[in-house]
């Protein structure tokens, strides 16, 4: 393979046999070497290959002032994600993730630690995430033989669940995990119950909280479709679980000006009334 650019002693911009892009990396592969100069792919370790050009963009620039080790166990992590969640992640990914997990190492060796004051929402919500994140901090420990605190585990759940949504950003991830919280917990109180958080429903109706959170951060309405006689039927059959959504449509009104839709109505109300019902049985 051929260097196209230099962007480090240990990184390379190159061409395939098919004209693509990628970038490849390796202990010293671009050492005394120039533009065009031949690299011996037994000496490559990793090699990305990102098609949304601006990501590619983007880490072309960030990998020339990270270590090596800190990109490698960036990479490892978005495997192991890819893996575990069986779902494709915005190419973003591999700009936020890696310099997260560089940032918080070199913050931790400053002496730095930084709360993360959702971590127990993102535990909850963002369940396989965070199993990942804490996977990704015995990654770091094993490797670097630094301790990372279980806050981080929680920053990259976030980091993760951002990738699978393909506009957000990482502010709008909190926002739409303090959404999810606060309606949570008017549910939860409305109801005076404690959710099942290993049954189907309950997942079921934090995914749909997920989506609708996301919509109302991102100043996205849900068109009603005119279903009028659907709505009177769910709102009757379900009066409990209406009244409940009644108050958190009261609730956002107020808070975040952001009426919800009769559609908006009608899906929350039905998986609020599953949740709550296999929460009762």
């Amino acid at each position: 393979m051929q260097i196209s650019k230099i962007l480090n002693n240990n990184a390379a911009v190159v061409r395939d046999e098919q004209g693509q892009e990628k970038i490849v990396m390796g202990k010293g592969i671009c050492f005394q070497k120039k533009a065009g100069a031949a690299i011996d792919p037994a000496a490559v370790d990793k090699t990305f290959f990102l098609s949304a050009e601006e990501a590619n963009d983007k880490f072309q620039i960030l990998i020339r002032d990270i270590p090596m080790e800190h990109i490698a166990i960036g990479e490892e992590i978005i495997a192991q994600a890819k893996k575990e969640l069986g779902k494709d992640l915005n190419d973003m990914i591999y700009i936020s993730l890696i310099d997260h997990v560089h940032t918080s190492i070199i913050r931790f060796l400053d002496g730095i630690t930084v709360k993360n004051v959702l971590l127990w929402d993102i535990r909850r919500f963002y369940r396989e995430e965070f199993a990942i994140g804490q996977w990704a901090l015995a990654l770091i420990r094993q490797q670097l033989k630094i301790d990372l605190p279980e806050d981080e585990a929680g920053f990259i759940a976030l980091h993760l669940a951002n990738a699978q949504m393909d506009e957000s950003t990482m502010h709008n991830m909190y926002e739409i995990t303090k959404v999810m919280q606060e309606i949570l917990n008017i549910v939860k109180y409305y109801f005076q119950v404690e959710f099942k958080e290993e049954d189907v429903y309950y997942y079921r109706f934090v995914t749909h909280l997920k989506f609708f959170a996301k919509r109302l951060v991102e100043h996205n309405n849900y068109e009603d479709d005119n279903n009028d006689d659907l709505f009177d039927m769910i709102r009757q059959k379900y009066a409990k679980s209406y009244h409940c959504v009644e108050r958190i449509t009261a609730f956002l009104t107020k808070k975040y000006g952001h009426p919800m839709s009769k559609e908006e109505q009608l899906y929350l109300t039905i998986h609020i009334e599953r949740a709550i019902h296999k929460t009762q049985s």
